[in-house]
């Protein structure tokens, strides 16, 4: 009998933690082959996209790199692009890999599996609003991350000299009151005065205006109202101009208009309002709903194909009579955990167990300055309500057990300890 091949395509929080555990349990004894399928070489873990949008965290010294990790960890890492899927032969279609020159790396060619896991996480929604794909920086990627941090140093250089600005003052406009928007506010605030601090703006007096816009009554709309407005008051008093109840019509060069034909100038604009999974999901012949998620059953598998199973962002997984597992990290990590578990009950003939989610609260980072959220919550209890200092160290230890889940306790210490030396040793902000 063949040893069967799991193939877990999207190297993200969830993906990566399930294939570094599958490979510990199944592929260094040899019970399964597992193939991580991602189109990036590296995995950034993407809470942390906003600092690395800022130039707060250096991607060269976080960066997983998958060649090294499958090594280390005991399953094979391929690089490439899913585009096609033929469930009958149970196929992947991969496209070709090209360098940034456009030269053909890799062919077009094909991946069988036994089982797969689509762990491919979520993209932007700009909800077809005009002007929004031309005009705006998205952050779904470490190379858009990377994007928006060459352009918003290059914006700052140009307004040391008055007879290159756009507007009186630097202003950059976010669009989307979510988790995202708001660390990233906040991160851009910390990010100008560190800039000022190595000397990038010479003018120590130099302003920047940051326009925060939700279209909801809120910030924050899916957590408590403590929460969103504590968050509100600590983002105005940072000098954030907050707009809620504001929706974007259009996005154009250098301005946002607003649905009350308001006019916000702007000389750079990020959208972070909304997600979907990737537009190619809807076309593998897998059930999906309006964002492109693929509907799942609570033991994770699609509900169309038992050999096909998904987590994450990507995956609608009921919850309840009406309502749908929330796209966040600690959903696809408790997903991931089970998945794992099902995936190897599987290949021993036992039943899988369902998904149960637990919500152990949120925390906001709102950069040097604050954090803000609850902890512990569950259906009778909206939690331990954290700001200050703790919930700073609350949301700092986030990061260590998603590390913990890749590369285990040894090395996470480790890396802890570089961090702390490397605080010392290198600037705190990434210059070019």
């Amino acid at each position: 009998m063949s040893t069967p091949r799991i193939v877990v395509v999207g190297g993200g929080a969830g993906g990566l933690a399930l294939a570094t555990r599958l490979g510990h349990k199944l592929g260094k004894r040899q019970r399964a082959e597992i193939v991580l399928l991602d189109s990036h070489a590296t995995h950034v873990w993407k809470p942390l996209l906003h600092e690395l949008a800022t130039g707060v965290l250096n991607s060269s010294m976080d960066e997983v790199d998958f060649h090294g990790h499958s090594f280390t960890h005991h399953y094979r890492y391929q690089r490439g692009s899913l585009c096609g899927l033929d469930r009958e032969k149970k196929v992947l279609n991969l496209a070709p890999i090209n360098d940034d020159n456009g030269h053909e790396i890799l062919p077009a060619r094909e991946l069988g599996y036994d089982y797969l896991v689509l762990a491919l996480g979520s993209v932007s929604n700009d909800f077809g609003t005009t002007g929004v794909a031309e005009n705006c920086h998205f952050i779904d990627s470490p190379e858009q991350a990377k994007m928006f941090q060459h352009d918003m140093i290059n914006s700052f250089l140009r307004y040391t000299d008055p007879s290159q600005r756009q507007h009186p003052e630097l202003s950059i406009g976010i669009v989307g009151g979510g988790a995202t928007g708001v660390e990233l506010a906040a991160e851009l605030l910390d990010a100008s005065r560190m800039l000022r601090a190595y000397g990038v703006t010479p003018n120590g007096n130099q302003k920047i205006n940051v326009h925060l816009l939700e279209a909801a009554p809120r910030l924050l709309p899916g957590l408590s109202e403590r929460i969103s407005e504590t968050v509100r008051e600590q983002l105005e008093h940072l000098g954030i101009t907050v707009h809620v109840n504001t929706a974007v019509k259009e996005a154009q060069p250098h301005r946002l208009l607003t649905s009350n034909d308001d006019v916000i100038n702007t000389d750079l604009n990020v959208w972070a309002a909304g997600i979907k999974a990737a537009d190619f999901l809807g076309e593998l012949g897998l059930t999906t709903n309006r964002r492109n998620q693929i509907h799942v059953n609570t033991t994770l598998q699609s509900v169309d194909d038992p050999s096909i199973f998904a987590l994450g962002d990507c995956a609608s997984c009921p919850r309840g009579e009406d309502g749908t597992i929330p796209p966040r990290a600690q959903a696809a990590h408790q997903q991931a955990t089970l998945l794992a578990k099902n995936l190897i009950r599987t290949l021993a003939d036992k039943p899988m167990a369902e998904f149960n989610y637990r919500d152990y609260g949120s925390l906001v980072s709102l950069a040097r300055y604050d954090a803000v959220g609850n902890l512990m919550r569950s259906s009778a209890s909206k939690g331990m309500f954290l700001e200050g200092w703790l919930a700073r160290k609350c949301y700092a230890s986030l990061y260590r057990m998603h590390q913990l889940s890749i590369h285990g306790a040894t090395r996470t210490s480790l890396g802890w300890l570089v961090d702390k030396l490397n605080r010392y040793l290198k600037p705190r902000m990434k210059l070019h």
